[in-house]
């Protein structure tokens, strides 16, 4: 069975996330029960091109990274260097992430190998900018990820 990395899972549930709330929306008044004051639910024709779907906003990946990178700092000890060089490393890897997951050429099975091996490039390259201390507590940072969602999942 092939291991997946659960950082890139993290994102992967996060763009995922991200990507159903914008499909509902997010307010109450999202054209559903909403009857513009016409008594039966009636809309005019002007409203329907108001109420036309729009294209799910995406996070954007700093802020993505902003957010990891919260949380890796202070576990790894990262120095401002090691911050930024694998801030960026990351930055890429949800960039060419995104590309492969909207490439509707190509199917599941595909896009789960490329994944696979982005994610697995990615932590080669953060690796780099590790030392040995570092790298053990990545590795023990990494692995407690999806451990610690799969509980919370099941409260």
């Amino acid at each position: 069975m092939i291991k997946l990395n659960p950082f890139l899972l993290l994102i992967v549930f996060l763009f995922t996330v991200s990507a159903a709330n914008a499909q509902y929306g997010n307010s109450y008044n999202n054209g559903y029960g909403n009857n513009n004051g016409y008594g039966s639910g009636r809309m005019d024709r002007s409203n329907q091109v108001q109420d036309a779907p729009e294209k799910p906003k995406e996070i954007p990946v700093e802020v993505t990274v902003g957010e990891i990178m919260k949380k890796m700092t202070p576990e790894l000890k990262l120095d401002a260097l090691q911050e930024i060089a694998i801030g960026n490393v990351l930055k890429e890897s949800i960039r060419e992430q995104s590309i492969i997951l909207k490439d509707e050429q190509v199917g599941q099975e595909q896009k789960f190998k490329e994944i696979t091996a982005l994610s697995e490039t990615s932590t080669r390259k953060i690796n780099e900018y590790l030392n040995q201390e570092q790298k053990d507590l990545y590795k023990k940072w990494i692995e407690q990820k999806p451990s610690s969602k799969k509980s919370k999942r099941k409260k």
